[in-house]
């Protein structure tokens, strides 16, 4: 079973990729800080980052594998969300 974890390992992934767009990193970063604030509840904090994600996957500047990464944090967050 994933958990939020292997979410936040999947985006430290591509945030350290150097072929994804700046701006797409930069949301990326702010995703993670989003996932890793406790002040929030958890199903709040995955709603976000869902919404914030679905964004980021539209970018036309994002490489096609990086995309579906995001899908697959998305598919991840979603089952943890549940």
């Amino acid at each position: 079973m994933p958990n939020l974890k292997d979410a936040i390992q999947m985006i430290d992934e591509l945030i350290a990729d150097t072929n994804v767009p700046r701006n797409v990193r930069t949301k990326l970063e702010e995703a993670k800080k989003e996932l890793n604030n406790t002040k929030v509840e958890k199903e709040i904090r995955i709603g976000k980052v869902v919404t914030m994600m679905d964004e980021i996957s539209i970018d036309i500047n994002l490489p096609l594998y990086a995309r579906t990464k995001i899908w697959n944090i998305v598919s991840i967050l979603e089952s943890i969300k549940r």
